[in-house]
């Protein structure tokens, strides 16, 4: 939804100086009066101990629904006012997007005439190190404003987003609760784990049909 992650070990040693004491002779124990064996009277009978079983707890009943996140950005399919967000978004970085796609060009166009130099009968060697030179600084300077420019959307995302993601969130509880669902899970975060679901689990069609009829769009389209 939201376009939408440690030891000390104590080792405490004693020494005592005991090597003298275990030197010396123990000395022989002088003998005593032998002690009387207990009477049976004095053995008290062992009373065995009665395990109650626990009382069963009832399980409540339950129902767990599936909603494809993923779908909430889809332009066709999804849920409009989300997807004007993100539009609203990438609007305002639409100058440094261009400025990527032109570098990304220009170094697609250096390796070419780089590979076609280097298929040349007496290939330029001064010509080809100094193209690679500039590929290799093109490609740094790509980098850091890529880099920059997914910082940017980061922030314009979340910014443009964070209203209608809460009220998609206050949406899917109401939208449980008026269905009977005690658990909703994410089908985009499951693919992988998921086995087998039956197509009647699935509700994201209903949910996103259901918000867009409670809140039709109303921004730039």
């Amino acid at each position: 939804m939201v376009l939408r992650t440690t030891l000390v070990l104590f080792c405490l040693i004693f020494a005592g100086g005991t090597a003298r004491v275990f030197a010396q002779g123990r000395p022989t124990p002088t003998p005593g009066p032998a002690r009387p064996a207990a009477t049976p009277a004095q053995v008290r009978p062992t009373t065995p101990q009665v395990q109650t079983p626990a009382a069963d707890v009832p399980v409540p009943p339950s129902r767990i629904a599936l909603i494809d996140t993923e779908m909430f950005g889809d332009e066709k399919r999804g849920i409009y006012r989300y997807v004007d967000a993100v539009k609203l978004a990438q609007a305002g970085l639409q100058g440094p997007n261009t400025e990527l796609l032109n570098l990304q060009n220009r170094i697609k166009a250096l390796v070419e005439e780089i590979r076609k130099l280097q298929q040349a009968p007496n290939p330029d060697q001064r010509t080809i190190q100094a193209k690679q030179e500039e590929g290799t600084r093109l490609q740094q300077d790509f980098n850091t404003k890529q880099q920059r420019f997914r910082d940017d959307y980061e922030k314009k995302l979340q910014e443009f987003t964070a209203p209608i993601s809460e009220q998609i969130g206050k949406a899917m509880d109401q939208f449980a609760r008026e269905r009977g669902i005690t658990m909703t899970l994410d089908l985009s975060k499951l693919l992988p784990a998921m086995l087998t679901a039956i197509p009647a689990v699935n509700v994201t069609d209903a949910f996103i049909a259901d918000f867009n009829r409670k809140n039709p769009r109303t921004g730039t389209r």
